[in-house]
This record gives C-alpha cells, structure tokens and sequence, in this order.
C-alpha cells in the first residue's frame, strides 16, 4: 500500500474515531458528574455513620461496598483518560508521529472492547438478578406455609390449651380460667406463663433468604423484594389465622347471631388474639429482623404491612362486640375481652414498635379503651333495669326473688369464686345476724302455735314453752283435753307439712339449720308429751287415730321441708 493510500485510509479512521469521540464525551461528562456528586454522598454517608456504634456489621458491609464502588469507578476513569490520550494523538493527525498514531488506535480499540465487554457483563448480572429474585420468591414460597393449629397450641402453656379439639376451644370459654381460684392468681399465673416460638421458617432457610435479599437490595430491586415478601408472609399469616377460625365480623354480623354462638365466637376470638400476639405476631417480627438483617430496607414498613390486615381482621371483631346492642349477658365478655387486650398491651407496644406501626398501636389501644367503656356502660343500664323493675308478685314457694337471684349471680359472675373478699368480714358478719333473725321469727311465727298444743294449760313449760314440765299429776287431765290436743297437733303439722315441704330454700347450709332449729324444739316437746300422756290414749279405743306419728316420723316429715316438692310428690 502506498503512503497515499495509507494516509487516506489513516484519515477515514481518524474521522470515524473523531465521532466516536465526541459522542463518548457526553458519557465521560455525565460520568465525572456522577462520581462528583457519588463523592459528596460518600462524604456525607460517613459523617453520617461515625457516632452510629450500632449494627456494626451492616456499616462494614456499606463501607465493603463502597471500596469496591470506588475501585470498579477508578478502573472505568482510567479509561476515559486513556481516550482522553489517544483523542489528542487522533486529533493532531499520523503525520506527526505515524507510530504514536496507530497505537493510539490500538488504543481506542481496546477501550471499545473493555465498554463492550462492560455491557456483556451487565446484561449478564441482569439475567443474574432476575434469576436471584426468582430463587428469593421460590424459596420464601415454599417454606411460607400457614401453622396448622395443633402446632400453635403445643406452643402455650398447658394451663391455656385446648380441652378439645375445636379449633380456638379451650377450658375458659368466655376467657375466664375455670382452674383459678381468683382474679390475681389467675393473672399471676398468665404472667409467669411459657411460651414457645412456633418456627415459621425453618432456621436453616433464614440465612440463604437473608444471603438473596442483600444481593437484591445489593442490585437495586428493594421494591421486588419487599413485594414478594410483603405478599407471602401476609397470605400465610392470614391463612394460619383463618385455621384458628378467625373471621372478619361486621356489627351487623353481630346482632344477627344467636348469644349461644356469639358466646362461643368471643371465647375463640379471646384465645386468637393470646396466640396472634404471643405466637404469630412476634415470630413474624423475628423473621423480619433475621432476613432483612444488614440489608438496606425499611424493615419496620415491611413487618407493618406483612400484618396489617391480620391486625385489622382481630381489631374489627372486638370493635364490633363492643359496638353492637348492649345487654346485661354481654357484661362479662366484654369484661374478658377487656382483660386479654390490657394483657397483651404492653406486648403489643413492643412488637408493632416505630412510626411503621402506630396505627396498630392506636388501634389496640383505641378498642381496650371502648370495650372499657362499653362495659362501664351496660353495667349501668343492668342497675337502671333493676331500679326500674315493677314486678309485684309474691314467690308462691317462698323462695328467693327470681330478680333477686339474677342480680345476685350476676354480681358473684362478676366479682369472679367471693363476695366476702370485696364487702369485708364486718359486712358478712352483720348480715350472717339479719339472717338469723329472720330464722328465729320463722320459727315463732310459723311454730309458736303448734307448740302450744303439746302444753297443758296450767302447765309449766321449760325451754321456752316447748316441753311439759313434770310439776303436777295427768290425772287432773281429762283424756279428752288430750285427744282434743293430739288432734288439734295433727291438724296443724300436716298442714305445715303439705305448705312448707313446697317451700324452697336454695341455700343447703341455711336450708339444714332451718331443719335442725325446728327440730330441736318440737321433737322434745312432743317426746315428752307422748311420755306423759301416750298412756291416757294407748289404753283407750283407736289409739291410731291420734297418735298418727311417732317421733322418728315427725323426724323424717320435717327433713321433707324445704325441698319445693309438688303437691303430687308429697301424696306419694
């Protein structure tokens, strides 16, 4: 090739590297801007870090990569003032120095090689990522599965799980725990109460997820990886609470149901809520913390919309009990749903911590303050029924009021196995004294009279006028002043019999004394009497007409009184 030649062909490349050229420049401007203002963020990202001591392992990482930024940042600069070089050889022209000019071009074409290569690599580790995010997705997938119920039971205490095999079932239907004597044993033994960590991932998965979710976040695809992992953990969480029969009610829903179901629905909702926040809620939290730990994120954002709606689904059924219709039945659940949510408080404060999850907490604490309310408020309306009241009718058996009985249980039900414990001995003890006083005027009221039989006028009594005394002879007693007795007797205790056994007295304690009061002073009386004058009747004509009863039968008539027996019952 002649020189000519040679040169023509030197200046078609000069031209064409000359373009060339002038469009890199645009890149190497928009790259030095880039690394500048990379400079400047580095600057202030350290100044930043320095009075951060915590998480150190997440600033060695940022400060790994950032020496790889710089160095990889370095390696492409180098390149562009290798260019920068070879465009001056270029633009002067091979007349120069021939020699120089070819090696400049040697030059350019190992600077287009290394860009090419550059962008091989990078659609490479794009495919990489991609793949990456699909291994993340696969693998969270596969292991997020929702936690079977028997599994979640066998993490509470044993005092707390289930009597049967319902899911959400246990020994306190409505809360309460049948196995408490008290309030604040009951408490106590909550408080020192162990619970186990259900494993929601198995712990040797957690690192490999933790290990691609840094190459994600690592690779600019944060908002992949909190969707994928937003969307899985939600669904599995929500999953394993709907095995646990929780539902999203409405007030509507509510006043719909049956108290029977709606009962059982409370108990199932209180158990639920224990296990989402022990159980469910913190292992998520946990899960959270492992995987998305030293990996830039918003962590707290992302366990705030994993359980969101979980959240949401628990709070809408308490909120919709302490909204529907009010009635005295309902005290006690709202009282027991009260009692978990001031349980689980300071729990809850701790799990859903952060400005992330303050709408959690304010609607936690908005729904322990309503049920408070709500309670407050049919415990009012329960006294204006009772003061409002106008039932006039006496209790044909004389028992207790059934109005009276009704508040009664439903204060001992509230107050939760003694009064005596709230009201003070000195309160018991009074009116133990009022209810012995009604005692004793039964038994002159209803027994004076019958009593009186069994006493010959002119005739001394002892014991109060219950037996004969022995001063004085029978003969001055006509046998038909006795039989006028013994029948007059007989008259008056069957009648007290036949109204009395159809009497009703709950309580067995008072029931018994009743009993015995009266047949302390009757059975002497009328032993004594049949000892004096038994003769005086036996020896006569039908003596059975008015001894009808020996002593052991009065016994046994009497330990009939009380027991609200039907007048079918006693003529059998």
């Amino acid at each position: 090739m002649g020189v000519p030649q040679a040169m023509q062909t030197l200046s078609e490349r000069a031209a064409f590297t000359r373009e060339s050229l002038q469009k890199s420049q645009t890149i190497t401007d928009s790259m030095v801007a880039i690394l500048g203002s990379f400079d400047h963020r580095l600057s202030a990202l350290e100044t930043a870090m320095r009075p951060t001591q915590i998480r150190t392992h997440s600033i060695r990482k940022a400060h790994e990569n950032i020496d790889k930024t710089l160095k990889a940042a370095e390696l492409i600069l180098a390149q562009f003032d290798l260019t920068r070089k070879a465009e001056a050889k270029i633009l002067r022209g091979p007349h120069e120095d021939l020699e120089s000019y070819l090696e400049a071009m040697d030059q350019l074409r190992s600077i287009v090689h290394f860009f090419n290569l550059l962008n091989h690599v990078n659609n490479l580790l794009a495919k990489a990522n991609l793949k990456i995010e699909e291994e993340f997705r696969q693998l969270l997938t596969s292991y997020s599965k929702p936690v079977e119920p028997d599994r979640l039971f066998d993490c509470l205490p044993h005092s707390l799980r289930p009597s049967s095999g319902s899911p959400g079932h246990q020994g306190e239907a409505t809360g309460k725990n049948p196995s408490s004597t008290n309030h604040s044993e009951h408490n106590k033994s909550l408080e020192t109460a162990v619970y186990t960590a259900p494993t929601l991932i198995p712990p040797r998965i957690l690192p490999l997820l933790h290990d691609l979710a840094q190459q994600m976040s690592q690779a600019g695809y944060q908002q992949q990886l909190y969707k994928i992992y937003r969307e899985t953990r939600a669904s599995a969480l929500e999953q394993s609470l709907r095995k646990l029969g929780v539902e999203k009610l409405t007030k509507d829903d509510v006043q719909k149901m049956q108290w029977e179901v709606l009962e059982a629905k409370i108990g199932n909702w209180i158990h639920c809520m224990r296990i989402a926040v022990k159980l469910l809620f913190s292992g998520e939290k946990k899960v959270c913390c492992q995987i998305f730990d030293g990996v830039d994120s918003p962590r707290d954002q992302c366990f705030a919309e994993v359980t969101a709606n979980s959240v949401a689904v628990l709070l809408s059924f308490g909120d919709a009990i302490a909204k529907s219709k009010r009635s005295p039945e309902k005290l006690f659940v709202l009282l027991d749903m009260y009692e978990i949510m001031r349980e689980l408080h300071s729990e809850i404060e701790t799990i859903f911590e952060g400005q992330a999850c303050v709408e959690m907490r304010e609607s936690s604490l908005s729904l322990t303050k309503r049920l408070a309310q709500t309670a407050q408020e049919t415990f009012g309306d329960f006294e204006e029924a009772v003061e409002k009241d106008a039932t006039k009718t006496a209790v044909l058996d004389g028992t207790v009021h059934p109005l009276t009985s009704y508040v009664i249980n439903y204060v001992k039900f509230l107050f939760e196995s003694e009064a005596k414990d709230l009201l003070g001995d000195d309160w018991v003890q009074i009116h133990r004294r009022i209810v012995q006083q009604h005692a004793n005027q039964y038994k002159r009221v209803s027994w004076a009279k019958i009593l009186q039989c069994l006493s010959i006028q002119g005739a001394a009594s002892s014991g109060g006028g219950g037996a004969i005394a022995e001063a004085g002879s029978s003969s001055g007693v006509s046998r038909a002043m006795v039989k006028d007795r013994y029948k007059t007797f007989n008259i008056q205790f069957e009648e007290l019999h036949q109204r009395q056994s159809q009497w009703t007295v709950p309580d067995s304690e008072l029931r018994e004394s009743l009993r015995l009061a009266v047949a302390e002073v009757l059975l002497p009386a009328y032993r004594s009497f049949i000892k004096r004058f038994g003769p005086m009747i036996e020896n006569g004509k039908n003596p059975h007409k008015y001894i009808r009863y020996t002593p052991e039968d009065l016994e046994h008539m009497l330990s009939e009184f009380f027991e609200g027996k039907t007048l079918n019952e006693l003529k059998r």
